[in-house]
């Protein structure tokens, strides 16, 4: 071994997020004093971000098999098969941490690190979305942060000529200072064209691929893995920093290549770099690596071994090749204007050796990087019961439409125009649902790369804090509940979600209690739905000195439409159509946007999740579609029955007669209550009595109604509010935040 650099102190270990007990099972493990690269290894390793040290034990709960997975959590992206030998490849990361501290570039990379997941495994990306959380509206920072964010998702996708379909942005305090962004990207493969992580055949050469090597990330990991205070701003060094158009050449020299026989396996270098791509290539594969260092690409002069293995720098990937392979890969990438290194070789040692100068400057085990790496069950406390709100406990308003007219305009529930239109979301020319509805819709290829059929993939992003907030395990629950009804919406059969855990610190209990009760509910409703998790992303220590963000388990969902022509969208499709409201309502009122916009509480106990129901009601719904009986659908989410109709009537133009309520409920509970497993959908008059009596043999819960028609929403008892009016209202939150023009 080289000499060690620097003496390693207590507070250098801290400032490698390492613990005193961790830092002595790695004296254990190497029966020595690390070298200071053989420690940032480990503390990048052994980080929340890479190793799950702290939800690992509760993940194992979540069910990850079913006949169509083909590929669950473990691998860069989960993979399913979506027949005519096809699979969809897809997986959802978090870069909030980087987003809050330099929104661009935050924002951008983590678009371009999800897009290298997806096509790392053989799979041309085909759609991205995202899920973004930012702080009050009317916080110093959160324009920016917006406006950063948009910009830098855009940038990144619209380079790469991915559409942008998707996602949700919503606005709470308790992001003020720990924004989310959650992105997500949906690929397509051949099933028997996928590639994988573990390396294989000693004396395999190791190559790198892709960009040079700066400074750039440097303890990007352990960064993701810590709280933030009030020095974050001076963390902007350990940001990324990504150019799409170099990772658009690296997608299609990968893609060329794959169309070979010479990857023996590949791993793009994500979160901890080289360290982590090599360490999970070797170790998946049993095998040692041995890489020189000094044949690493890099752009800045005087680099280390340590901030070589420590880069975060984007748009690279690390393969083991076939060696007769060597000069035709060799010639893809110089074709592409990408730098091809060979940089190592497998070996038989089961270590990782690292060489620069002719120095020995790691030395270390591979195995006990991962395997060692430490689990904790953490002691958790569940959250306190909340209340339950019966509508009799909240005021009634005097004027139903001019309370519909404030939701429709409150941050959540306003139009997410200003954002998607930034994103270019129709390149490509697959898409056939465009954001804003409850799920975007893409046009396949037929299978083996023949032309475009009617089979589609659905796709969407949920989850509702403030119900997770209330009751974790509910929340949990609730949010896959959504993502399967939204993808059912426009007639898709919901197939597997990828995941992305939002929690605040893990060793505060009661943070830990929500992640526990989350996980718990996300598994009971992946079990009745049939809808496994096959990827996903846990970021913890969303936080800001000591004042965590609501529990925010992202769902990202993905389905298959055998005809796209029968997908119904949000919008009215004609006047004359009948209104139904599926399922039952009880007028949920606790944890309602009712509730907080117009009477200023955040509390109660959020809406009971039915899982039986949630089936029976939407394989009911999903029936109705595939019969080419519906002309309009939308589940009923936030802010109930009456705001679902009014998004169905702004996003058609025609307006709807509605009768009164039903007179055991109230009138605010009855059109603003969150009830479950609900939807609202329109049929043609011709087709109502086949509607009716297939509920009635099934049991299904409906009600009609009223009527589509004209240019006003109109309620009978409450009066009526033009079309227009509202959308002005829905259309002008946006502009208004960021100073821009309608």
């Amino acid at each position: 071994m080289s000499a060690v650099a620097a003496k390693i102190t207590p507070n250098t270990i801290a400032e490698h997020g390492l613990t005193s007990e961790e830092y002595d099972l790695i004296l254990e493990i190497m029966g020595r004093e690390p070298s200071m690269t053989e420690l940032g290894i480990f503390s990048v390793m052994w980080s929340e971000h890479c190793s799950y040290k702290s939800s690992r034990v509760h993940l194992k709960k979540l069910p990850t098999k079913a006949p169509w997975v083909i590929q669950g959590p473990g691998e860069n992206a989960g993979v399913i098969d979506i027949g005519d030998g096809q699979a969809a490849i897809f997986k959802m990361e978090s870069h909030n941490h980087p987003s809050f501290i330099e929104p661009y570039q935050g924002a951008a990379t983590g678009v371009g690190g999800i897009m290298r997941d997806v096509f790392t495994m053989g799979a041309r990306p085909i759609a991205n979305l995202n899920a973004l959380r930012f702080g009050a509206p009317d916080d110093p920072k959160t324009k920016h942060l917006v406006s950063g964010v948009v910009a830098g998702i855009g940038g990144y996708g619209n380079c790469m000529g991915v559409p942008t379909v998707g996602g949700e942005v919503n606005f709470h305090p308790s992001y003020n200072g720990n924004i989310l962004v959650n992105a997500m990207t949906v690929g397509l493969a051949d099933t028997d064209k996928i590639f994988y992580s573990a390396a294989a055949g000693l004396g395999n050469p190791v190559i790198y691929v892709g960009a040079k090597t700066g400074r750039d990330g440097i303890h990007g990991a352990t960064m993701a893995s810590a709280e933030f205070n009030e020095d974050s701003e001076e963390k902007r060094p350990t940001v990324q920093v990504g150019d799409p158009f170099t990772e658009k050449l690296l997608l299609e020299a990968c893609l060329e290549l794959m169309a070979t026989d010479a990857i023996v396996a590949i791993q793009d270098m994500g979160a901890a770099g080289l360290t982590s791509s090599s360490v999970e290539m070797s170790s998946k594969g049993g095998l040692g690596l041995e890489l020189d260092l000094d044949k690493v690409p890099v752009r800045e002069t005087g680099m280390t071994a340590y901030e070589i293995m420590l880069s975060e720098s984007q748009e690279r990937m690390l393969m083991v090749l076939k060696p007769q392979a060597m000069a035709q890969a060799r010639a893809i990438f110089e074709k592409w204007e990408l730098d091809f290194a060979e940089i190592g070789v497998l070996t038989d040692t089961g270590h990782l050796v690292l060489k620069k100068n002719g120095k020995v400057e790691a030395d270390m085990p591979v195995a006990p990087l991962v395997d060692k790496a430490p689990v904790y069950q953490r002691p958790w406390v569940p959250t306190p019961p909340q209340p339950v709100i019966t509508a009799n406990q909240v005021p009634a308003p005097q004027d139903l439409m001019a309370v519909l007219k404030q939701l429709v305009a409150a941050p959540d529930l306003a139009s997410k125009r200003w954002v998607w239109e930034q994103y270019d979301h129709l390149v490509m020319g697959h898409t056939v649902q465009r954001p804003g509805g409850d799920a975007a819709v893409v046009l396949i290829p037929a299978g083996k790369g023949g032309a475009v059929g009617k089979k589609a993939l659905a796709m969407s992003s949920d989850c509702t804090p403030r119900y997770c907030q209330a009751d974790p395990k509910t929340g949990g629950a609730q949010a896959v509940a959504e993502s399967w009804r939204n993808l059912t919406a426009v007639g898709a059969r919901p197939l597997a979600v990828t995941d992305n855990m939002n929690f605040g610190n893990p060793q505060r209990p009661e943070i830990m209690g929500q992640f526990a009760l989350a996980i718990e509910g996300m598994a009971e409703a992946c079990i009745a739905l049939d809808y496994p998790v096959v990827s996903g992303n846990v970021s913890l220590y969303n936080e800001t000195n000591g004042k965590g963000i609501l529990p925010t388990p992202t769902i990202g969902g993905v389905g298959v439409i055998a005809d796209v022509t029968k997908s119904p969208k949000v919008a009215f499709k004609s006047a004359g159509d009948s209104i139904y409201l599926i399922g039952e309502t009880a007028g949920w009122l606790g944890c309602s946007v009712f509730l907080r916009e117009i009477h200023g509480r955040e509390e109660g106990a959020p809406p009971p999740v039915d899982l039986a129901a949630e089936r029976r009601n939407g394989d009911f719904v999903r029936n109705l579609i595939e019969r080419g009986l519906i002309t309009a659908c939308h589940d009923v989410s936030d802010g109930g029955t009456l705001v679902a109709l009014a998004e169905m009537a702004m996003a058609s133009g025609i307006g709807a007669d509605l009768l009164a309520r039903p007179k055991e409920s109230p009138d605010h509970a009855f059109w603003f209550g969150e009830d479950q497993a609900r939807y609202v959908l329109t049929v043609r008059q011709a087709d109502v009595a086949v509607l009716e009596l297939q509920a009635k043999e099934i049991g299904i819960a409906f009600r009609y109604l009223g009527k589509t028609g004209g240019t006003d929403l109109t309620l009978a008892g409450a009066g009526a509010i033009s079309v227009s009016e509202l959308k002005s209202a829905h259309e002008a939150f946006f502009p208004k935040l960021m100073g821009a023009s309608k």
